[in-house]
């Protein structure tokens, strides 16, 4: 007994199935880790993110949560943080320099851990986190955070330079879950960057050390040294499949109940207003309205929730027609469902986000010589190309529910049956968005139009967007999202919050930095209500 007592021990502390810190990891294992968790729950499509950025509410809690703006304790991204500074270690002592792909790769997660958490909090721990031997590392000013995340992705785009001229169309690695070219992760690095100074914008003339709009410029004058995504095939996609990976709102649990989920009412009030084909493919008219005469493919028969609404009337009024749902036939009909077959691609980063940004840089005077009309419009017509909608093309319209009410139902239609047809017509909604110069009324349209281009899409960007928008002129954001209801937004202001809590175990682990950081920001208190640098 003695001696087999020992041998288990032996085995428990030399493990030779377990990396020691001074042990080799392959770093396509490493980098196969980092795309893979790179999403969040809450920023897939129709998960909090979306009933937050108000594209969908929910009518009832115990199926689709609430639409509170429960800006608790944030997620973290220090596993990023970890795996890309393992990533960093590993591919310097394997491979004996810093200009590999997987350095590159490794400053670029970085980067986006920074960014990331920053954006949602504030200060952060940056420059000494995952330091072995600093435990309480302090926290670095947001400024500090941005400035360091953007000399990183300079590097990452410098260090890939010479990579992509050898093997621009070849696979970067087989651990990469999004199967990106060398030319296509330079184009991503270098469309997140021009992503991340244009969420600087209101800092871009009070710090001059980060050369905000020069940085912006210089990317957008130099695409051969800066190359940017250049079309819908350079995007950064995440892909669904049953077995593994089941599409968001079956994975959430969601599809028996899509019934419990109506249209948000800015997106509806938006495209509905300016006849924009995308929501005839994503939505369906409220039944109330179809039933009392409208043709199913009249704009004017769709009708979006309030979020300023509790969600018992919203139920109320959903059980009797008032509000469009989602297309039930495209997004819950399986076995399509599983895999999102039937649904937009999830674009996490993606080319019409970059149309509207560098359309807006333009708007602001950052960058010269070229049109931001042509960006705006590519920014739109490339985002109805995710859709696959074309100029005549006949719509079928599906009706969205299971209800044998007369009132709303009087054709007696089963879900998802063809409940009529609406015919695309892209002349006229492009003449109804024409973009109107540089100018604040063309900077409203930028704005709406990239929150309509990432409706389901690009996790919590639409919220950052509008959060930078918010302002005296404009201070329910652009487009102007519902709030002032205490019982619905569920603050006590009544107002959507501006950051996150920071991460529950900042106040435990780090307490000494972490009260540091609440003074210097917040006069003491981790209060949601308050701006942090990146959006006073």
């Amino acid at each position: 007994m003695i001696s087999i007592t020992s041998c288990q021990k032996g085995d428990l502390v030399n493990n030779p199935n377990v990396a020691v810190s001074t042990g080799t990891i392959p770093s396509t294992l490493l980098l196969n880790h980092l795309t893979a968790k790179l999403i969040r729950n809450d920023e897939q499509p129709f998960s909090q993110s979306s009933k937050n950025e108000q594209y969908v509410l929910s009518n009832y809690a115990y199926y689709w949560g609430n639409n509170n703006y429960a800006f608790s304790n944030t997620e973290d991204t220090y596993d990023i943080l970890k795996y890309a500074i393992a990533l960093q270690t590993q591919s310097t002592q394997q491979l004996g320099n810093t200009t590999n792909k997987y350095y590159a790769l490794a400053q670029f997660f970085k980067a986006y851990a920074g960014i990331w958490l920053s954006q949602r909090v504030g200060d952060i721990p940056f420059s000494q986190a995952g330091s072995a031997t600093i435990l309480t590392p302090a926290y670095d000013k947001q400024h500090d955070v941005y400035k360091s995340a953007l000399a990183m992705l300079d590097n990452a785009n410098t260090i890939l330079a010479p990579l992509v001229a050898v093997s621009p169309g070849a696979v970067l690695d087989a651990g990469d879950i999004y199967g990106l070219t060398y030319l296509q992760w330079q184009k991503l690095i270098n469309t997140y960057r021009l992503r991340v100074l244009i969420s600087l914008s209101k800092r871009s003339a009070d710090n001059a050390d980060l050369n905000i709009p020069q940085q912006f410029n210089t990317i957008i004058s130099n695409p051969t040294t800066y190359p940017i995504m250049t079309s819908n095939a350079d995007n950064l996609v995440y892909k669904y499949n049953q077995s593994f990976n089941p599409y968001a709102i079956v994975n959430l649990g969601q599809q028996p109940y899509d019934n419990f989920g109506s249209m948000g009412l800015p997106y509806v009030s938006v495209t509905s207003a300016t006849q924009d084909p995308r929501l005839l493919v994503v939505a369906t008219p409220a039944p109330l309205k179809v039933a009392g005469g409208k043709p199913v493919g009249d704009f004017t028969a769709f009708a979006g929730a309030d979020d300023n609404i509790s969600i018992a009337t919203l139920n109320t009024n959903a059980a009797a027609g008032q509000y469009s749902y989602l297309n039930f036939t495209r997004y819950f009909a399986l076995p399509a469902a599983y895999n999102g077959a039937n649904a937009e691609q999830f674009v996490f980063i993606g080319y019409p986000e970059l149309c509207f940004n560098v359309a807006e840089a333009i708007n602001l005077g950052w960058v010269t010589g070229q049109s931001s009309a042509t960006w705006y419009n590519n920014g739109i017509n490339s985002s109805l190309a995710l859709y696959g909608i074309t100029d005549g093309q006949k719509l079928t319209i599906t009706f969205p529910i299971s209800s044998n009410d007369a009132t709303i139902n009087p054709q007696k239609l089963a879900q998802g049956a063809i409940w009529g047809t609406a015919t695309v017509n892209i002349p006229q909604f492009m003449a109804n968005v024409a973009y109107t110069g540089d100018n604040a009324n063309g900077l409203v349209q930028i704005y709406t139009q990239r929150y309509i281009a990432m409706f389901a899409n690009s996790g919590w960007e639409s919220f950052y967007q509008w959060r930078r928008s918010v302002s005296t002129t404009y201070p329910n954001g652009i487009p102007a999202w519902s709030q002032g209801s205490t019982s619905s937004i569920g603050t006590a202001s009544g107002a959507i919050p501006r950051r996150w809590l920071y991460p529950a175990g900042e106040s435990t682990s780090n307490t000494t930095n972490y009260q540091s950081a609440l003074t210097s920001q917040f006069g003491g208190a981790d209060d949601v209500s308050k701006d942090t640098w990146l959006t006073k």
